[in-house]
């Protein structure tokens, strides 16, 4: 005969306390279930100047899964044409207070026409790039983020760095006829 403990458990087995219970898992976007689904992007420019966290930064960059914001890796480049050569700058970025937030000061040269590829991984293959193009004063000109369709989900899209050569070699052209 069972005991009358037991038997009330196997009847309610949803009656359990819980510390008995399993701890739940850490979340881990790059491992677990969670991470189906590509990261996004956005970038805040002008940047709010009331918050010294930000202030004085050119930009920041929002890392996003899904609607949340994470804290996967930011990386970027300064892409430009200074005076008819080919110059690359790499990017560093600086968390903020907020989640998913980073800012990034200005790190390459006033001269010339420059893009700003600026990328979130969240993991070997699966990140997103934002292209940030700059005007003739160093103003963001654009941003876009280029995408895809994909089993009818709009995905990121790889960056094609003979598209943003052609790009700089473009504005570089309109910049110098304007003078």
């Amino acid at each position: 005969m069972m005991p009358r403990l037991q038997a009330v458990a196997l009847l309610f087995p949803l009656a359990i306390a819980p510390e008995a219970l399993p701890a739940p898992a850490a979340t881990s976007f790059p491992t677990s279930a969670a991470s189906a689904g590509p990261p996004w992007i956005s970038i805040e420019h002008p940047v709010n100047p009331y918050d010294a966290a930000t202030r004085g930064a050119f930009l920041v960059v929002h890392a996003y899964h899904h609607g949340t914001p994470t804290q996967f890796p930011v990386s970027g480049t300064a892409e430009g044409l200074v005076n008819g050569e080919r110059k690359s700058v790499r990017l560093s970025f600086t968390r903020t207070s907020r989640p998913g937030a980073f800012a990034l000061a200005k790190q390459w040269p006033g001269e010339g026409t420059w893009t700003l590829l600026v990328s979130i991984t969240q993991g070997p293959r699966d990140s997103v790039t934002a292209v940030v193009e700059l005007g003739a004063g160093g103003e963001v000109a654009s941003v876009r983020v280029p995408t895809a369709r994909r089993d009818g989900w709009v995905v990121p899209a790889a960056v094609a760095m003979s598209e943003v050569d052609a790009s700089l070699r473009l504005r570089a052209a309109r910049q110098s006829a304007g003078r």
